[in-house]
């Protein structure tokens, strides 16, 4: 693939990384769905006629009647006009505050049940292809687009099915507001309104979890990766393999030198006698038990010996003991305690050709 050439959506084949979603996430591109967030809307707009709507509207009616039943108490004097008028502006707005509150809370909450805190400045970037006339029309009669629409058209037609089935029981009964008083008649169209948005919000609920299932499964299949893309962010992220490896060959190479240099220090190399070296070093006042100064095997054990030859330092054979501190102790480190006892003979041996003593 050339550089900067897009790849194919049939070379997407990967599922996004982690890495992947959290850049994405930072852009502003997430699963959202609309209907998601107009469920929630519908459902603060039921709650509120249903419940808070009648004692507000209760409130409002009351303070708007004196301009009708008592008109002629207002004083119409060139102060009092502008006072009136401010008084009734606050009611109007006190009394709009509320369910502009709540309506407010509830744009807030649709998104953040779906995708949760979110802060993506990128997005109120200005950007040019925004304004472009080209894109604009691509994105007008993109498949998104006309899904949406046949989305929309649809939830059109479920609605209106709906409300009809809410409201046909009532139909041959319709008759008998015409005689109710108005306070009664309106009880009967919040009652009847009630039956509607409910019924409409039990079905665009479920309208609602279908799109955000396919809102994920979109969003899912735009963020897929190429093969080629997988091996890139790993790269960034983890480092080239091969220069990884590079890297421990170059530390475990440091790290042999280093521990041949520590070989001269040891009193006895204690072998098997071709696969393993292990060299000791044991100073009563510096440890109360022998260190490993170097080990090895193959190669490394020959190496070894080697330099225990030229520096004159006992090699003892030891098969089982040989195999058994290959595998017990690390470099540094002191013997373990079940093995005291035989490397405390060969110590032992070593230190009266020595004339040292223990």
């Amino acid at each position: 693939m050339a550089d900067g050439e897009e790849p194919d959506e049939s070379q997407k084949t990967e599922d996004p990384t982690p890495k992947k979603l959290e850049e994405a996430r930072k852009k502003g591109q997430v699963a959202l769905s609309r209907e998601v967030n107009n469920w929630v809307m519908l459902l603060a707009a039921t709650i509120f006629m249903l419940t808070v709507s009648p004692i507000m509207m209760d409130h409002l009616f009351q303070f708007l009647a004196l301009f009708i039943e008592k008109p002629h108490e207002f004083y119409a004097g060139p102060t009092s006009v502008g006072i009136v008028l401010e008084e009734g502006f606050f009611q109007v707005m006190k009394a709009l505050a509320l369910p502009f509150g709540i309506f407010l809370v509830a744009a807030i909450i649709g998104p953040l049940l779906q995708v949760g805190p979110l802060f993506a400045p990128e997005v109120l970037v200005p950007k040019l292809e925004k304004i472009s006339i080209q894109k604009g029309i691509k994105r007008i009669f993109s498949m998104r687009a006309l899904v949406e629409f046949a989305k929309g058209i649809a939830k059109l037609v479920i609605v209106a099915l709906v409300a009809t089935l809410a409201v046909y029981p009532f139909y041959y009964g319709i008759e008998h507001v015409i005689d109710l008083p108005i306070p009664y008649f309106l009880d009967e169209v919040m009652g009847l309104l009630g039956r509607v948005l409910i019924s409409i919000m039990v079905v665009l609920f479920v309208v609602a979890m279908l799109d955000y299932l396919y809102q994920r499964n979109d969003h899912h299949k735009k963020m897929r990766m190429t093969k080629q893309e997988v091996k890139d962010e790993y790269k960034t992220t983890e480092g080239d393999p091969q220069v990884k490896a590079r890297l421990r060959q170059l530390r475990m190479e440091k790290a042999g030198a280093r521990m041949m240099q520590n070989v001269p220090q040891a009193d006895v190399v204690i072998t098997n006698p071709t696969h393993y070296a292990i060299a000791l070093k044991y100073d009563p006042d510096e440890s109360p038990a022998p260190l490993c100064v170097a080990k090895g095997m193959n190669e490394t054990a020959q190496r070894i010996k080697e330099i225990a030859k030229e520096h004159k330092i006992v090699i003892q054979e030891d098969k089982p003991l040989a195999r058994a501190l290959y595998a017990a102790v690390e470099v540094d480190e002191m013997i373990p305690f079940e093995h005291f006892a035989a490397v405390a003979k060969i110590i032992s041996y070593v230190f009266q050709r020595k004339g040292k003593s223990m």
